[in-house]
């Protein structure tokens, strides 16, 4: 199927959309109709673009037959410029439309919940965790979006051994889906006296949030354990049992929550990251079917994989997934980030172009 078959398919879609969303029994059912409308919003760019692509597609006939004809030499200059104009427009036209035909990613429009680990590496690498938690924490201020941290489990020299957090906005998903990986550090620690470089990793892990309609959780299926909290908090560690264990007895996943002093919450916040993981669980089994377009994928692979090294004695940031050196430390971890994610952006386009071309789509 060519590109302007799938176009035309497309349209007539939007069309039917459109007459779909007139229709009373359509507009009675709102929940219906809602879907309707966001899948008919999501193809309106793309049939506006191809509507004005065709039109300039005739214009361009229309200005070579003119050029075919007996004409002097004023109005034949007139019509080779507007000629080529319509050709450069034409073109770039095409490469947008074979954008807006990609495969979209289903969870690019969620919110994440996001859990950083300190790992290889000891208190250096929980130090490390803690930074990547400020880096996203800013880069996430700067996109307008809002953080919520669900869990933290302190480290004994100041960092993070495990920090849970929550990071909603808009298409949020989309841009920090890259960060899944190892992230390593090259640099030397507070407490080594003699100035050698040490290199520690922490983790990522990324997950669209899930929504209560798409994972239907059996409550019998989860487990629940009410204890006493343990760590901070005075009097209050020892008499109330704040603290909840939620366990999916299915999948064995296993969430823990204290931070609130509210039971309630607590159940709350971990039922959050529990129907994530689950949801998480799903989608990597799915993909691990499709050996071919997991390994290609950036950033959405193995979570062992080491994605990216942060030197500091060269203030040098290396993303090893497309061989992206910059000499941006500080910036980077006061959260410019999108000097990294948006060539990761543009590599996962070009590779999905590559293989639509591949199919002859």
């Amino acid at each position: 199927m060519s590109m302007f078959d799938r176009l035309e398919e497309v349209e007539d879609r939007y069309d039917e959309l459109n007459e779909l969303l007139s229709d009373p029994q359509v507009i009675s059912d709102t929940e219906r109709f809602m879907k309707l409308s966001k899948e008919e919003a999501e193809l309106r760019e793309t049939v506006a673009t191809f509507r004005k692509y065709r039109s300039v597609v005739s214009e361009l006939k229309d200005t070579e037959e003119m050029l075919s004809e007996s004409l002097d030499s004023e109005m034949e200059e007139l019509a080779k410029e507007e000629r080529d104009e319509l050709l450069v427009q034409k073109e770039k036209m095409e490469d947008e439309l074979k954008v807006m035909l990609l495969p979209k990613d289903e969870n690019d429009e969620r919110n994440i919940i996001m859990e950083i680990r300190g790992a290889a590496g000891g208190d250096e690498a929980q130090l490390f965790a803690s930074d990547l938690f400020e880096m996203y924490q800013k880069y996430a201020d700067g996109q307008g979006w809002k953080t919520e941290v669900l869990d933290t489990s302190l480290g004994n020299a100041g960092g993070f051994k495990e920090l849970t957090l929550m990071i909603t906005g808009t298409n949020v998903y989309s841009k920090l889906k890259y960060e899944n990986g190892a992230h390593r550090v090259q640099r030397v620690p507070q407490t080594e006296s003699q100035g050698r470089i040490h290199t520690s990793t922490a983790t990522v892990v990324v997950m669209p949030e899930a929504e209560d309609v798409e994972i239907d959780i059996d409550e019998n299926d989860i487990r629940v354990d009410i204890y006493h909290a343990s760590g901070a908090g005075g009097q209050h560690v020892n008499k109330t049992a704040s603290a909840v264990r939620l366990t999916h007895e299915p999948t064995g996943i296993v969430v823990a929550m204290q931070d609130e002093r509210s039971q309630l919450k607590n159940r709350d916040k971990a039922m959050k990251i529990l129907r994530s993981r689950i949801y998480d669980k799903i989608t990597q089994e799915a993909q691990a079917e499709v050996d071919a377009e997991r390994k290609s994928a950036v950033g959405t692979g193995d979570r062992s994989e080491r994605i990216r090294t942060y030197n500091f004695p060269q203030s040098r940031v290396t993303d090893h997934r497309i061989n992206l050196t910059i000499q941006k430390l500080d910036q980077i971890l006061s959260g410019k980030l999108d000097e990294i994610i948006e060539p990761l952006l543009m590599w996962e386009t070009s590779r999905k172009m590559e293989q639509l071309k591949n199919n002859e789509y």
